[in-house]
């Protein structure tokens, strides 16, 4: 019922047993790139996971205030990790004063994470422009409807705004990328493997360098203390 009282609850109280595996470098793929690539292929197959390509990104203002939120991966290659959002939001307005970033993977069923620290770029016109085709008609006309971070009177200017869109552009139409709308590429310089493991012994691998993720030599591997 709506308005009801509930007990709180304690979070000092909470407690999670990590064993679910083991890390160690021997296990390791050569690359960066491939040892992400097959725990998220772990992570997509895992029906507890909800979007396995959901990533928490992390970036900071010119003077140093932080702030996060969740995006979603939809590129990983040699260069790095690709999101697409509004490039006037305070996520992009954030990178562009100061492009370092960082992106977790909390894959909290599997006890693990993976984290990756780098800059940050735009994507290209051409890539954006790809991927916003492959994007359903609903999700462009999104993406034109909303001014994302900007203050708004209240929801109904936001569905207004939507169905004017789409009278405009019905299903069946073309509809043009917004000039406000694109991509950002993380080209990353350490990439962290976690795993969970008893009594809060956990195993962290990270790969620290630059370059293609694809290039074992730019690479080298480093255990961190939990």
């Amino acid at each position: 019922m709506a308005g009801m009282s509930k007990e709180p609850v304690d979070p000092a109280a909470m407690r999670v047993s990590y064993a679910e595996g083991v890390l160690d470098v021997a296990d390791l793929a050569p690359t960066p790139l491939e040892q992400f690539q097959d725990w998220f292929v772990t992570a997509t197959q895992d029906e507890r996971i909800v979007e396995p390509n959901a990533m928490v990104l992390a970036t900071a203002d010119e003077s140093g205030v932080p702030s996060t939120r969740t995006v979603l991966l939809k590129g990983a290659d040699e260069r790095g990790f690709v999101f697409y959002t509004n490039l006037g939001s305070r996520k992009s307005t954030e990178l562009r004063a100061n492009p370092n970033a960082s992106v977790t993977f909390p894959w909290y069923a599997l006890h693990r994470q993976v984290v990756v620290c780098g800059v940050a770029e735009e994507v290209d016109r051409a890539e954006t422009l790809e991927y916003f085709r492959s994007r359903p008609h609903e999700s462009q006309l999104g993406a034109w409807a909303s001014v994302q971070s900007s203050v708004i009177d209240s929801r109904s200017e936001l569905d207004d705004r939507w169905v004017e869109l789409h009278e405009q552009y019905p299903p069946g139409t073309e509809v043009p990328l917004p000039d406000m709308w694109g991509g950002w590429l993380i080209r990353p310089t350490t990439v962290e493997f976690w795993q969970g493991r008893p009594s809060r012994l956990h195993d962290r691998l990270r790969y620290r360098g630059s370059g293609s993720l694809i290039d074992s030599s730019a690479w080298s591997v480093e255990r961190l203390s939990p």
